[in-house]
């Protein structure tokens, strides 16, 4: 079984997706598709770029197409378009937007009868499976997620569609002092501004309004609204030299008790430490990528999400190697 894919989208993520395709040999890239002039894109691993605009002379060449857009303004559009033409996965991640989302891709998916992933890659993805089994393993207890120190993608992208801003990288960062109680089983009720904080570097363009960028940066909903946000502005140089690498990262913790009292005091922890969130992001997506094929080959239609992939289905390993092998 050798799975087709195709990747939409030649940002950060679309590299990350092209290197971690090389580290699963039951797939192999048919080609990257981009908005730029696809002569100007010369991609890692020599494979062929084509315009987006002919994605769809690919259909019967491509079994699931890794879209690599931003969630600010790409993907609420994009899913639902390519939906109708491919097998889809996206790395959606406007928490708050998610069911909305959904519903938009499913119907397209269902359709065209195609399987569309959603919000695939970290968080939303492989923490949402962690608080999911928090959950279900501690039902009676509280759940916290910390994320960074580390760049977030989709935060940066939507602070570069800003009018006036060349470039921007955007830092979570998690207010220790709040972690530490959670790891200690204190179980703190923490409001939003308690948990994170956020760090804003920015280059703008020669003679932009800077409090005119700083305030949409501080007032965007969703994205900086309830944070403390901090907005500095750098030159280009500065940003090359300083900010090129996209380290991310973060914790899941489920503190819950048991035993016939209740007074068992259980913590469950999962962390991530990324020298490279879209490397990262990029290997789980490929993993997803093998999953939805699996949905695809049983006849499924419609819109996805990690909660809907049994494990087995990411994994190149058969039943019997899985049992032997990590049971």
């Amino acid at each position: 079984m050798v799975i087709r894919v195709g990747i939409y989208g030649y940002g950060n993520l679309g590299r990350g997706v092209e290197s971690a395709l090389r580290q699963n040999a039951d797939m192999e890239l048919v080609g990257i598709f981009t908005r730029r002039d696809p002569d100007s894109v010369h991609s890692v691993t020599g494979a062929p770029v084509y315009a987006a605009s002919a994605a769809d002379d690919f259909k019967d060449q491509i079994d699931i197409m890794i879209l690599c857009g931003g969630s600010a303004t790409d993907l609420p559009e994009l899913t639902c378009r390519l939906a109708r033409s491919f097998n889809v996965i996206d790395s959606f991640d406007t928490h708050a937007s998610i069911p909305e989302h959904f519903a938009s891709v499913n119907a397209s998916a269902e359709a065209s009868g195609h399987v569309a992933l959603i919000s695939g890659g970290w968080d939303p993805g492989v923490f949402s499976l962690m608080r999911l089994y928090g959950e279900v393993f501690l039902p009676d207890g509280k759940s916290d997620t910390f994320w960074g120190p580390g760049v977030s993608q989709g935060h940066s992208d939507a602070v570069r569609r800003i009018p006036g801003v060349l470039d921007a990288r955007q830092y979570t960062l998690p207010v220790e002092e709040s972690v530490e109680q959670v790891r200690a089983g204190k179980m703190p009720e923490l409001t939003i501004r308690q948990k994170h904080r956020r760090l804003c570097y920015v280059v703008a363009e020669e003679g932009a309004d800077k409090e005119s960028i700083r305030q949409q940066i501080v007032t965007m909903p969703h994205y900086f609204d309830e944070y403390d946000t901090q907005v500095v502005f750098i030159s280009a140089e500065e940003m090359k030299e300083k900010h090129s690498r996209l380290p991310h990262g973060g914790f899941v913790f489920r503190t819950g008790v048991t035993g016939e009292r209740f007074s068992q005091k259980e913590t469950m922890e999962f962390g991530l430490h990324l020298d490279s969130n879209p490397e990262f992001t990029g290997s789980v997506l490929c993993a997803l990528a093998r999953g939805v094929y699996r949905l695809v080959q049983r006849g499924e239609s419609g819109c996805r999400t990690v909660f809907d992939l049994p494990p087995a289905y990411l994994s190149p390993l058969s039943g019997a190697e899985l049992r032997a092998k990590l049971l």
